[in-house]
């Protein structure tokens, strides 16, 4: 079984709306959109066609997708027990665990935020290997002060 902690909001978004999914229903061409999401995309474009592959859907009622529906409500959970408990900290912008530490910047950075823009050239390093040293600085400084 896959852990919930190995797999990132991207695995539960909806391709239309980009949020974790809510009542997910399934089409013919087997993707997934959120139901509310789906209408309203039908509703605009007045053809019923998958807004991710252009498939014509001959169906007006679709089923709903019950698996996916619960593992987005497992997710949810388990991320909303990881935030209260602080056992592990996790990027505000991506949901992903924050692994990495920019020195930049001075802050820790998930992979998602290595990667973009406000990082490019910048030196990361794993935020285990940055930490003793920063918890050494704060001692000189402690010594310092007294």
């Amino acid at each position: 079984m896959v852990k919930m902690a190995s797999l990132s909001e991207d695995d539960f978004s909806c391709p239309v709306c980009c949020e974790i999914f809510k009542n997910p229903v399934v089409l013919s061409c087997s993707h997934s959109i959120c139901r509310e999401c789906l209408q309203q995309f039908w509703r605009i474009k007045k053809t019923q066609e998958c807004p991710v592959c252009r498939r014509r859907s001959s169906k007006t009622e679709l089923p709903p997708n019950l698996a996916l529906k619960n593992l987005c409500e497992s997710f949810l959970k388990q991320r909303k027990e990881r935030r209260s408990s602080g056992s592990e900290e996790i990027c505000s912008l991506h949901s992903e665990k924050l692994k990495l530490f920019c020195l930049e910047d001075k802050q820790p950075v998930c992979l998602v935020c290595r990667d973009s823009q406000k990082h490019v050239n910048h030196t990361v390093r794993p935020i285990d290997e940055v930490v003793p040293s920063y918890k050494d600085q704060a001692q000189i400084g402690r010594v310092g002060l007294q």
